[in-house]
């Protein structure tokens, strides 16, 4: 009887799916943007739908765009490190202090293009910078490409003509850079941004052409103004992190999918997609009427002097935590250039 009862017991077991008895697990992916943005459409979606086709459907994500589980932009981090969410696509920026080294990438006139600078912080955090990752496992980390400005009423086309004027600040050193320029920033995420430039609390923002269709900075601004020369006015750094513990908790096989999907080529990929997303952004302002200027080679190099104090104090802030500010600087200087040569 014991005998009959193993084989029906074992019988039984091999009729049921091998899926079945594989680990399945469900990802919560956050995010602060709406889901039409290109940050949801083209690169979190199609991240989320290869790790699914490269796991056989073992993993799987739970997007949850616009704030979804609560909470503002700043909190995302938090929410990570919690378990609150298993993965979440942020800005460093939207927490001042807690990204010192990597923040070096939002200095004026440091990064280039969005791949090759994209590939430069990945190797740079992974040098100096993984003990502000504590708790996360690193996806990705990329820059958003150039910010521009983006003013409501006022057509600047010269450093004296920005004295005074009300511009959305993407972060701390966003803020610096625009003290300098002297301009008055205001800081805060981008959700905030178009209410207060419809209401003319701001005259102003600086921010990549991408956000500009999801936020309709584009009908809510006239005039859009870029840096000339290789080398971008600012940018914003961006992460793409998990929860370490969530990962850890995986089986060796669904570690090294995800393995597979991080990295330096991934964060390439997706400072890809945000730069496909810039080109769409302004062709969308251009084609609303408003008037794009790029500051002139001469003008330019004016504005580069006027913000390398913010250069300066950043290496000094920096060197007053216990490391070599003006190494790191010159790391990231030269990461930058030896991936823009590529």
């Amino acid at each position: 009887m014991k005998i009959r009862r193993l084989a029906l017991s074992l019988a039984a077991t091999a009729l049921v799916p091998a899926a079945a008895h594989a680990q399945e697990v469900v990802l919560k992916v956050a995010h602060f943007l709406p889901p039409v943005s290109p940050a949801h459409t083209k690169f979190i979606t199609p991240w989320c739908d290869k790790i699914a086709a490269e796991s056989q459907g073992r993993l799987k994500c739970q997007i949850y765009p616009a704030m979804q589980l609560g909470g503002t932009p700043p909190q995302l981090l938090n929410q990570v490190r919690d378990g609150v969410a298993d993965i979440v696509w942020t800005l460093p920026g939207y927490t001042p202090g807690r990204f010192a080294t990597s923040e070096v990438f939002e200095l004026p006139f440091i990064t280039t293009r969005h791949q090759p600078s994209s590939r430069a912080m990945w190797d740079f955090v992974q040098k100096h910078s993984m003990k502000e990752f504590a708790g996360l496992k690193p996806i990705a980390t990329w820059v958003n490409g150039p910010n521009v400005l983006h003013f409501r009423d006022k057509n600047v086309q010269a450093l004296a003509d920005m004295k005074g004027v009300k511009v959305r600040a993407p972060s701390r050193l966003g803020t610096k850079v625009l003290t300098a320029l002297g301009a008055t920033p205001v800081g805060m995420p981008v959700p905030q941004m178009s209410e207060s430039l419809a209401k003319g609390v701001i005259d102003g923002a600086l921010i990549p052409w991408e956000v500009v269709p999801a936020t309709k900075a584009h009908e809510l601004t006239k005039y859009h103004l870029e840096a000339d020369g290789e080398h971008t006015l600012t940018t914003a750094t961006m992460i793409f992190v998990m929860n370490k513990k969530k990962y850890d908790s995986l089986s060796p096989e669904l570690k090294k999918v995800i393995d597979d999907n991080s990295g330096r080529e991934t964060s390439a990929w997706a400072s890809a997609q945000f730069e496909a997303a810039d080109a769409g952004g302004r062709e969308i302002a251009v084609a609303a009427g408003n008037t794009v200027s790029k500051l002139p080679a001469e003008e330019t190099a004016k504005w580069e002097a006027a913000t390398r104090p913010v250069v300066d104090e950043w290496i000094k802030e920096i060197s007053a935590k216990g490391v070599d500010g003006k190494q790191l600087h010159e790391d990231a200087v030269s990461l930058v250039n030896q991936y823009s040569k590529q």
